[in-house]
Formats: C-alpha cells, structure tokens, sequence
C-alpha cells in the first residue's frame, strides 16, 4: 500500500515538474521579484481594494458628510478634553481604548501630557476605522483590507513607539542615564546580525530540540518521505485499549504538543494511561514542491492510521489534529466514513477549521489575484517559505508582535526572557508549492469541503457521514482560527459534539496545562439530535469554568474508551514496524 502510494506521488511530481515548464513567460518571474520586495503581498490586490473604497466613498455624499460631522464632534471633543485638562487634572477621557488594546494602560498615559497624546491617537484611529467601513458599495473583503492597512498605518505613528512621547521610554531612560538606548542598540545589532545570517532570535539556543524541548521519551516506529511517527513509551501499568493519534499541522513543527515537561500534551496524556503516537513532517525542500493535500491524506493521515493499527490491532483509534492538522483529519475522517473504514473511535479538533467562510484576518491576504501573486513566488523555489508565513501572522498582530516587542528591546533596552513556546515558533517551516496552493484555494477560496466539492481518493466526502464523537476545541482570541468559525463543526456533521471554549490564543490556549495560571474556559456537549444554537447564545449561557481544559478531555477520552489493557509493545517487527530512532526522530530536526 504504502509503495503505491509513493509510487503515485512520484509520478504526480513527474507531471506537475512537465507542468512547470510550460510556464517560463516574463510574468511568472515578473511578479516573483516584485513579491521578494513586497513581502508576498500582490500590489494589485492592495490597489484593487483601495480604488474600490475611494471610488464608492466619492460617490457617497452622505457618508462624506457623516464622517466630516464625525471630525468636527471628534475635534470638538478633543478641545474640550484638552482645555479641560492640564497638570493634577481629573479630568475624564473622551475615549477609552478597545478592550483588547492595552498600549496605554499605565497609569504613566493618564497623566498630563501624555494623555493628551494618546487620546487623540485613539480619536484618530477611530475616525478612520468609519472612513473604512460601512460605504454602500463596497466589497466586505476590500473593506477588510482598507481598514487593516489603516490601521497598520496609524500603528506606525502611534505615541507608544516614539521616545519623546512614551512617558514609559522617558522615566526609564531618566532613571538609566540612557543606558537603555545603548543596551537597544546593541539588541538591535544582534537582531540584525542574526537576521542578515538566518539565524533563529537570540535565546533560542537554550531550547534544543531533544534536549530541552521534544524530550518525551519514545522511538520512531515508521518513516515515510513525508512523515516519521513516533509511539511514545508507557509509564503506567495499565493503558486504555484504543491508542491515541495526534496529527499535528505542518506549518510550524509537531513539538508545540511536546514542549517542556511540564506543558506536554503528550506527557499528559501519556502520564493519563494512553498509549500515544504523533506524526512529525518532514520540512519540505524544492523536490517536494508537487506534493499536494490528497499526498498528505495517504502518506500522512491513513500512513500513519496503517501503522497504528498494526502496532495496535483489532483497537479503534482515538485521532486528535491541531489547526491544519484538524482540517486534514476532518478530510481523511470524511472519506474514511464513505468507505465503511470503521477504525476512528472518536475525533478531537484543536483549533481546527472545517468551514472557512469566516476565517478571520488571514483571508486579508487570500483572493484570485493574491493567491496568483503568490503562486508565482512560490514557483521560483517550489515552495513557501517559513519566514514568510510567519511574517504574515506578524503582520496579523502587529501590535504585540511587532510595536511592543521593538518598544521594549530597541528603546527600553529590555529584551525579554526566551521560552519555549517562542522558541518553538521561531523554528519555521516550508509549505510545498502544489499543497499550500490547493489549501488556499480549495479551502479558502471556494471552500470546498462544506460545500460538497472536496475529493479524497477521487471522490467527494462529505463531513455529514462522520458519526464518531467529536471534542472540539478553540479559543477566544484566535486569529488564525477564529473560535466562531471553530464552532460550526456542530452544524457540519452527524455527531455528538463536545466543543469547549478556552481563553488565550492559537497556540497557548492549546497548550493549556493544569496548574497553568488565568486559565479558564467552557464547555457543553451538542447531541446529534438537538436544536442549534448560535455562538453569542451559547457563549452567554456557558458556565464559566476555571483551570485547564485538559481534564476535561482526558475524563471524554476515558468515557469513549474501554477498559484498561497491558501497554502494547513499542513498535511491530514483526509487521514491518521497526524502531528507527529514538523520540524526536530526525524530521525535526531538519531545517
């Protein structure tokens, strides 16, 4: 099966590599340098989107006048605000900030004159959000983009970034005698050394994987070119019958489930009684630039479902994946339903899409016109490059990932401690060429899976035939998969759906560990035959419950598992299922 498989996927790259040379025009080579200055955004898309908005804000005298009367109420605020206020004043602000913007929180930004500055920072900031939105006319995606380049506009100039008008920047540099420009200096300097050299931010170093981080013991049990699969090493007596499979995504590297000790899912689940196997991607080169999400399907997925359930046998299979990894397994779950393969005993979903209609922010940079820029950059190296990806969810959270990291490093002279998970996320990898294109367009595009058109071994799937129980989780404030967009599992399928709602982001509301501080989240099962309800209503009607979300999931995992068994044996000699390598294997390490 396996050497089928490989064999079809050599002959894929075969024909996508004869594809690729009917496509040597001036455009494809054009449009790729244009990218490498662009950071990948198409200045067309972006000039599309602008005309479209100045053109329909010229042809709306009325919105024109509301936003002329919305200045002079703004200005007239203002004035009051400032002849109001003065040194020892209590006078209130005109504006407070978003509830998730706290660039003026210090009790420095209320104090004359700094509050000055911010208020009419946030005055400003709001009168363009209305020149952006709500103009008859004009598309919500151009609208989108309008107000999100306004915004990172208006980010760059903000006070926050500025020493001369940052009370914080100014009381430490009184304080340090300006030590704290020199100390930024010198971190900007590595930064850019660093930069200019490909190498990962400092601190980094003091999370090796293998030796600080990704150390669960276990051995690599299968390989493949697109995977190795690791089975993690028993530490109870007794394990639960069915094993659980972790498909993690292949944008960034598997170990965001295994990082230090005391945060690793899979130490976790493994010290619960489960016997546990994790898919670790190889990081894709440019001979790698054909394979496409059905290679993911087969040589990831159902590869490493094959070898489980020969290590495993005659058990069904508990299956997790985590944001693209999800939405893989989602596909692979589907066509395994319409086949009659029986061996998921139940699904979890870690911040994962099947619905991508509201994918949030990052479709800002996903239309026809961008995803062709982008392909053609793509196609000079065959695939997408880590630095880029990365430097999209940046542009995504400027504020915090960019504006306050800059504040503190480079005028503070404060560079903050490294941890693992930034450790983790510093450590990139590529997309190939012909899969990011297909995941763009398949999902983000036409969104084919809800929609009926989605194939997997040449036919459709349809989420409607999974019946397994699902647990599906997501979290308040991510932005790569907003937790509305999570919660319509509940419609898309015939299944029993536990979906739980967890504070935090993409990545730390995942790795939620008990014991973890200000966490909390809810949860409520939806039953195959009950009424919707809609994501503001159960939000409102949710309990709020403190701690991790962990717990819950393992008490879940335990009610749809059987009795506890002797551990299995790690790996399968016997049946072809060697032990290649000690835990992590060599994909991860792959650069």
């Amino acid at each position: 099966m396996l050497d089928r498989s490989q064999e079809s996927v050599s002959a894929r790259d075969a024909l996508a590599a004869k594809a690729e040379k009917g496509f040597t025009g001036f455009d494809r080579r054009f449009h790729s340098a244009i990218a490498r200055l662009t950071g990948g955004l198409s200045p067309l898309a972006l000039r599309q989107a602008y005309t479209d908005w100045a053109e329909h804000l010229l042809m709306s005298p009325d919105k024109q006048a509301a936003l002329v009367h919305d200045a002079a109420a703004a200005w007239a605020r203002f004035l009051s605000y400032c002849l109001h206020d003065g040194p020892g004043s209590d006078c209130p602000p005109c504006i407070e900030p978003l509830p998730q913007d706290t660039r003026f929180n210090g009790e420095e930004w209320r104090q004359w004159p700094f509050n000055i500055l911010s208020q009419g920072f946030l005055l400003t900031q709001q009168w363009w959000h209305k020149a952006a939105t709500d103009i008859p006319g004009v598309t919500k995606h151009h609208e989108d983009i309008v107000a999100f380049l306004a915004r990172q506009v208006l980010d760059t100039v903000s006070p926050k970034n500025f020493p001369l008008t940052n009370p914080e920047i100014i009381a430490q540099t009184q304080k340090q005698a300006g030590m704290n420009f020199m100390r930024g200096a010198l971190n900007f300097w590595e930064d850019r050394q660093r930069l200019a050299a490909g190498k990962k931010p400092a601190g980094t170093e003091a999370f090796q994987v293998g030796r600080d981080v990704a150390i669960t013991p276990g051995k690599v049990v299968f390989r493949n070119r697109l995977i190795e699969l690791i089975q993690y090493t028993p530490v109870t007596a007794e394990v639960r019958a069915e094993p659980v499979l972790i498909i993690p995504a292949w944008i960034m590297k598997y170990y965001i489930l295994d990082l230090s000790p005391q945060n690793s899912l899979v130490r976790y689940l493994v010290g619960q009684g489960y016997t546990v196997f994790m898919i670790s991607w190889k990081n894709p080169g440019s001979c790698d630039g054909g394979l496409g999400m059905e290679d993911y399907r087969q040589l990831g997925v159902m590869a490493a479902l094959d070898a489980v359930s020969a290590i495993v046998p005659d058990s069904g299979i508990h299956a997790a994946g985590y944001c693209l990894g999800g939405t893989l397994l989602s596909v692979a779950a589907a066509a395994m339903a319409r086949d009659g393969d029986m061996r998921l005993e139940s699904l979890t979903m870690l911040a994962a899409q099947t619905d991508f209609s509201g994918a949030g922010e990052l479709t800002l940079f996903i239309d026809e016109g961008q995803v062709r820029f982008l392909e053609d950059m793509m196609a000079e190296k065959n695939y997408l490059d880590g630095k880029q990806m990365s430097g999209a969810f940046q542009l995504l959270r400027s504020n915090d990932l960019f504006w306050s990291a800059a504040v503190h490093e480079y005028l503070m002279g404060e560079r903050p401690p490294m941890i693992d998970l930034m450790a983790w996320n510093a450590d990139t990898t590529r997309m190939p060429y012909r899969m990011h294109s297909e995941y763009l367009r398949r999902f983000f595009l036409r969104n084919d899976l809800v929609e009926g058109r989605f194939e997997a071994g040449g036919k459709a799937v349809s989420l409607r035939d999974i019946h397994a129980p699902i647990f599906a989780v997501s979290t308040i404030t991510d932005h790569v998969a907003p937790w509305r967009s999570v919660y319509k599992i509940q419609m898309l399928t015939d299944a029993d759906v536990t979906f739980v709602l967890s504070n935090g982001g993409h990545n730390a509301g995942i790795v939620s560990p008990p014991g973890h501080p200000h966490r909390h989240f809810q949860i409520a099962t939806h039953k195959e035959n009950d009424t919707y309800i809609d994501p503001e209503r159960w939000q409102a009607a949710g309990v709020r419950e403190e701690g991790s979300w962990w717990p819950c999931w393992r008490d879940w995992l335990d009610r749809h598992s059987g009795e506890k068994t002797a551990p299995p044996g790690i790996g399968a000699p016997e049946r072809g299922f060697a032990l290649l390598a000690d835990a992590p294997g060599a994909y991860v390490l792959e650069a």
